[in-house]
């Protein structure tokens, strides 16, 4: 019997452990690290249980906020009960059922791709939000449509991860994969219950390369915070 592909496995999980139905965390499959899992537990992390990083990145958070990728709504509860007006989008129904469950005024099942006519101060992409956008062929179209719906004086708040390490060995050489594709490209692919997802494209960015594409686009890059493992918090603003 070949595997039971559906829609919106990340959701599925979400709505049982909102509902108390949770038995079993998702299991994540990467073309680059194998067989890991995701604890369920920590996609409803409070503020305080949050990594520094996204603590940061929630303090800096100004005016009318758009939370693209909410998952189980965390982050857009926080600001929420600091009075920011948020947008909280995802692409998963369960998660945005998960968001309403939790009190999340301001919701929807939205593609941020499909955003038009809207504008925002600030635009808040966590747990590794360059990932969003795919691969790197894709980040100049992604950062000119985040580019397209930031106010004059706004910014996009963005966080991801340096995965060279993956490609280190034992000696501390790096030994990257033959082929052309940037190593941060990763294929992923769920599974819950013994239900899978689609398979879906992830990218990690090193800094660097997010700086020089920011600036490419007319966007300024700026490093607010190291984490301890090799991820990073960065600020873009428009380049006046």
């Amino acid at each position: 019997m070949g595997k039971i592909i559906i829609d919106d496995i990340f959701g599925k999980a979400l709505i049982d452990y909102q509902t108390d139905n949770f038995t079993e965390n998702i299991t994540t499959y990467s073309s680059v690290a194998g067989k890991d899992i995701m604890e369920l537990s920590w996609l409803f992390r409070t503020f305080h249980e949050m990594p520094l990083i996204e603590q940061t990145a929630l303090k800096l958070c100004k005016g009318s906020v758009l939370d693209i990728g909410c998952g189980a709504g965390g982050h857009s509860l926080y600001l929420q009960d600091k009075h920011i007006k948020t947008k909280a989008i995802d692409i998963s129904n369960g998660a945005i059922e998960t968001c309403n469950k939790r009190g999340v005024k301001n919701a929807s099942v939205q593609d941020f791709w499909e955003i038009k006519n809207e504008k925002f101060d600030t635009i808040l992409a966590l747990m590794n939000g360059t990932g969003l956008c795919g691969k790197l062929e894709n980040l100049e179209n992604f950062l000119n449509h985040l580019k397209s719906l930031l106010h004059q004086n706004g910014q996009i708040i963005m966080d991801s991860s340096d995965i060279i390490y993956m490609y280190q060995d034992d000696f501390g050489d790096i030994q990257l994969p033959n082929d052309q594709n940037y190593y941060g490209e990763v294929q992923f692919e769920f599974e819950y219950k013994n239900q899978f997802s689609k398979k879906f494209n992830w990218l990690f960015l090193d800094f660097n390369k997010l700086k020089f594409y920011a600036n490419k686009m007319g966007l300024h890059c700026e490093l607010i915070k190291e984490g301890y493992h090799y991820d990073y918090l960065a600020k873009l603003t428009l380049i006046k």
